[in-house]
């Protein structure tokens, strides 16, 4: 348990600092100071940090040995209306979360170049973390940019697609999560009581992040 827990706990607060880190930054950039403001423009997890989201629910998980990780962290605040071009910088705020996962995640790709030259009774330690860094940072991007709100893709989706699409999406706000607790746990019981997979958003994380991965460590040269 205690090693579990060591090997998982760095790569997750790392990755989820860092994610919402990168929405408030550029939102800053972009014209709203709100998240900067209130200190949330930081790497200090402990301002990200939900005990819950953060901590319980992907610890719940792993102890169940679900075939995913799933929490959140407390959303760093955005006043969209504030951006220069609030469409466009919808877009990029929301982005950019993911796009800090998916840097993480080719970092610590690097990093397993340098694992050979640690002490051997370190080397597996930090082999395990970056290795756990990589799938965390590459699944979170990936959940994260699913097409609904409050998710970023949804929020991307939003602000992309014509009037007529963007206002029904956007309604859905309110229940994103309650759908997506349908989508992931209740749905697959449902379908494992009548003999049916219906595990399909489990099967487009796994299967997306494994051809993200892959293609992650062919871009720094951890296969041959």
């Amino acid at each position: 348990m205690a090693h579990n827990i060591s090997i998982w706990l760095l790569p997750v607060l790392i990755a989820v600092t860092f994610h919402e880190a990168a929405h408030g930054f550029v939102a800053h950039l972009l014209g709203d100071d709100t998240a900067w403001r209130l200190g949330r423009v930081s790497f200090d997890p402990l301002k990200h940090i939900d005990p819950v989201g953060t901590i319980l629910l992907p610890a719940i998980l792993l102890l169940m040995r679900s075939p995913f990780l799933f929490g959140y962290a407390k959303p760093v605040p955005v006043n969209f209306r504030a951006l220069r071009n609030p469409r466009m910088g919808t877009i990029l705020v929301a982005a950019a979360g993911p796009g800090a996962n998916l840097i993480l995640a080719i970092v610590a790709a690097l990093a397993f170049h340098l694992v050979d030259y640690l002490p051997a009774n370190a080397a597996q330690w930090v082999f395990e973390n970056l290795k756990n860094a990589l799938v965390i940072n590459v699944v979170l991007a990936i959940f994260n940019l699913l097409p609904l709100p409050p998710l970023d893709g949804g929020r991307i989706a939003v602000s992309a697609l014509p009037r007529m699409l963007a206002i029904p999406l956007s309604r859905l706000e309110p229940y994103g999560f309650l759908i997506l607790i349908g989508l992931l746990f209740i749905l697959p019981l449902l379908g494992a009581q009548l003999g049916l997979n219906l595990n399909l958003i489990s099967q487009l994380l796994g299967n997306s992040a494994n051809a993200i991965t892959e293609m992650v460590l062919r871009l720094t040269g951890n296969f041959q």
